[in-house]
């Protein structure tokens, strides 16, 4: 239903305009809840998507008829609506896979609208494009879920305001692409690295992360090295997806991970987009992290990673887009090139730590390495204080396993 709700969502507010998102909404929802009634009857039918869409072209017809003396309908199609000659056509086109592709395009440059808080078009795209309701939404982000419905409800009503979804032939096409990017690699790490309470992983935002970027990348303009390296990146860290938790739902390390599971399709597929993102002259972040997961990707063995490349490339990302986390992970890069000693001084190196301080693994990264010098009574501070920090309970359960490694004395990654 959710990916289906997108699409409908996107050919209704076609038809009636993103002044009248709402109507549009209530639309797709009254075509969901006929469906629930239906097919609890007569069961689902053999093409479900087929079935919603007529529901919600003979709900929008009857809509249209009945407000189009009290409303202005969408800009592109108000003319159609206005005649019975051509009211059925206007709708039919409206529900044409192009046009909701095409659609769905224009809504994910609104959504990153600049007046919009990054938090807030990232919600925006869940609720619109994905069909997430605020209470996943809310677990997702680790945000209570009035907040998530106050910012869903303000980003819609700058939506509405704007009376016309975004324009792809826009001159500020290319300054609202480096902010779309920006929303999906951000909506990617949420499903990725995010710490949701009831899930470390959530795998179904980075499906939804992939699906809007290849939809971005369908679209010409948009299909920028840029966006061939972010593209990239996803694909080379769902191919991970499937080892990111062990078998009893904790977290699994890298070097802890069974490779031989690693989904090689996305390997492929990754590798063939990090090769396509080089034409031009342009190195993005997203170009560097995706040379960095394509260097652990081709290494058959943890033990066979090259991880001086890998420390070059966070030596380039410390160029072009520095932070503590960068930072974090360069030091791990170096620690296992050269050993605990380099990596702990890169980690005491590290600038603006207050960043880090409610990030565990940054705590953790340094009980790990003096395990590996065998100071397991050091390891055990750096790891409670990780401890006190934990975001999850998958967190929590990952931590406590190094803590009592620690305080055993042992050695594992």
């Amino acid at each position: 239903f959710r990916r289906e709700a997108g699409r409908l969502g996107a050919a209704l507010t076609r038809i009636f305009g993103v002044h009248n998102l709402a109507l549009a909404e209530d639309v797709a929802q009254d075509a969901f809840c006929r469906a629930l009634e239906v097919w609890k009857v007569r069961g689902i039918p053999e093409n479900p998507s087929a079935w919603l869409m007529a529901t919600a072209k003979n709900r929008a017809l009857d809509r249209v008829r009945r407000d189009r003396t009290a409303r202005t309908f969408g800009p592109e199609l108000s003319r159609h609506l206005e005649s019975e000659w051509t009211l059925g056509p206007a709708i039919d086109e409206a529900f044409e896979p192009a046009a909701i592709r095409d659609e769905q395009l224009r809504m994910m440059f609104s959504c990153c609208h600049p007046k919009l808080p990054e938090e807030a078009q990232l919600a925006l795209i869940l609720n619109i494009l994905c069909g997430f309701g605020a209470p996943e939404i809310a677990a997702a982000f680790l945000t209570g879920r009035a907040a998530i419905e106050k910012r869903i409800s303000r980003g819609k009503k700058t939506l509405e305001g704007a009376k016309k979804l975004f324009d792809l032939a826009d001159a500020d096409f290319g300054a609202r692409l480096a902010t779309v990017q920006r929303a999906l690699y951000l909506l990617f790490n949420e499903g990725y690295h995010g710490a949701s309470a009831a899930s470390p992983v959530r795998a179904e935002l980075c499906e939804e992360a992939i699906r809007l970027i290849a939809l971005l990348s369908e679209h010409p303009p948009g299909a920028t090295p840029a966006t061939d390296a972010l593209a990239a990146l996803m694909c080379l860290h769902a191919a991970r997806l499937p080892t990111k938790l062990d078998a009893a739902g904790d977290l699994s390390t890298l070097v802890d991970q069974d490779r031989s599971r690693w989904d090689r399709v996305r390997v492929t597929q990754g590798l063939m987009l990090l090769e396509r993102s080089a034409r031009g002259d342009e190195v993005t972040p997203y170009h560097i992290e995706a040379a960095i997961a394509a260097e652990h990707a081709s290494a058959p063995t943890f033990a066979a990673t090259n991880w001086g490349v890998i420390v070059s490339l966070y030596d380039k990302l410390m160029e072009l887009a520095p932070s503590p986390v960068v930072a974090l992970n360069r030091a791990i890069a170096v620690a296992e090139r050269d050993g605990p000693e380099r990596g702990l001084a890169a980690l005491r190196a590290i600038d603006d730590t207050e960043r880090l301080a409610t990030y565990p693994f940054y705590r953790a990264a340094f009980g790990e390495l003096e395990l590996r010098r065998g100071q397991g009574a050091a390891a055990a501070v750096h790891f409670q204080a990780a401890l006190s920090v934990a975001r999850s309970e998958a967190e929590r359960r990952f931590l406590e396993k190094r803590l009592a490694a620690a305080r055993g004395g042992l050695e594992s990654c």
